[in-house]
């Protein structure tokens, strides 16, 4: 998903921000919070019926999170194209 995108759709996005708790704590957008590192220990906290949009920093880490959750099976998921540094720099 592009920034242009995200930002027009925020508000009714599910996002699942995959950065780390510091990150997180230093901002966020709200969301499900799930560490990358983490992911795939927590991964039956994630809800696959819901249509989610991965967000990190810089897009790097969401695709990887992107790919290890469609090999999982997960079909309704995307990712901000760029990450938040993107987003916040429209």
């Amino acid at each position: 998903m592009t920034a242009s995108d995200f930002k027009a759709e925020l508000n009714h996005l599910n996002l699942l921000d995959i950065r780390t708790p510091r990150e997180w704590d230093d901002f966020n957008l709200g969301g499900f919070h799930i560490s990358l590192d983490t992911l795939l220990e927590r991964i039956d906290e994630i809800s696959q019926a819901k249509n989610w949009v991965i967000i990190c920093y810089n897009g790097t880490q969401s695709l990887i999170a992107l790919r290890l959750l469609k090999a999982k099976g997960f079909t309704n998921i995307d990712h901000l194209e760029g990450g938040l540094e993107a987003y916040l720099s429209l």
